[in-house]
């Protein structure tokens, strides 16, 4: 028998599955669910506060409607409930038992009276749709995960939900121009590895504002923005209709052929063969 050969380039390659994470009730009194959403070097109650300093910063006020985009436990929605209007807080995250444990245990009776539990929604596709128009948006370590085809599809969902003008803010994790394609990243002798293409935890900026080319959005790039973890931060502006970018590319199935022309003889043989050759005929 012919050995054909298996290269093996890294070790302990572990790929994270966010959403099914549960989490037992002795984790839950223990708190391991902030260690999870906090992250290696980041701080449960400093990211929360952090993030709300960084949208006032931005021009977060208290009448505007903001969605957390992955807001998790609610380590930020917390503090955002506080300084926003009543109702004016709302949240998507993938992990339902997250937004659950940070309802029931993060939040004070006050807190809740504020946030109607329509406001929060799990879901893993983005759906941000409450029937409300958003002034601001933030996705802090979401993009730090995800692939650029789920950052495409955040961003076309949360177009049909922002008002003109408002912002969507989005921190990723850059690695400049020059790295390599098939970077190879490992923590330690015989630590786990990453590779570039699997672990999706890297990205160039001109990525970044790729995800939003076909799209009603104005990239800007913000940059630092006080991450423990070293994320940086972008942002993207919902233009109005009139002013969104026209993809000027054909769709081949919308070129009206002339009929009995040439093109059309072309285009009935080519059917005709697909038909013939075709499996599922």
């Amino acid at each position: 028998m012919t050995e054909i050969e298996t290269l093996v380039e890294g070790t302990n390659v572990v790929l994270p599955d966010y959403t099914n994470r549960k989490f037992t009730e002795d984790q839950i009194e223990r708190g391991t669910y902030r260690t999870f959403v906090s992250g290696t070097g980041g701080s449960w109650d400093e990211g929360g506060a952090g993030q709300l300093d960084f949208l006032i910063a931005q021009g977060l006020k208290p009448n505007h409607r903001f969605v957390d985009i992955g807001c998790g436990a609610l380590r930020a929605g917390r503090h955002l409930v506080d300084y926003l209007d009543s109702g004016n807080y709302y949240g998507v995250d993938a992990n339902h038992d997250l937004i659950q444990i940070g309802y029931d245990r993060e939040m004070s009776d006050a807190q809740r009276a504020k946030l109607p539990p329509a406001n929060l929604r799990a879901n893993d596709r983005f759906n941000a749709d409450f029937g409300v128009q958003f002034d601001m948006a933030i996705a802090q370590s979401v993009f730090t995960h995800v692939s650029l085809n789920h950052m495409r599809l955040c961003l076309h969902r949360l177009a049909r939900v922002m008002r003109p003008g408002g912002v969507f803010f989005a921190s990723y994790v850059e690695q400049p121009e020059s790295a390599p394609i098939d970077h190879i990243f490992q923590r330690g002798k015989g630590g786990r590895t990453y590779f570039y293409e699997k672990n999706v935890f890297w990205y160039h900026r001109s990525d970044m504002r790729w995800a939003a080319q076909d799209g009603p959005w104005e990239f800007r790039f913000v940059g630092d923005y006080g991450s423990p973890q070293k994320q940086l931060m972008v942002a993207y502006t919902r233009l109005p209709d009139d002013q969104a970018p026209a993809n000027k590319t054909p769709n081949p199935v919308d070129v009206k052929i002339k009929a009995g022309g040439p093109a059309a003889f072309v285009l009935r043989a080519r059917r005709k063969a697909a038909k013939i050759i075709s499996p599922y005929e």
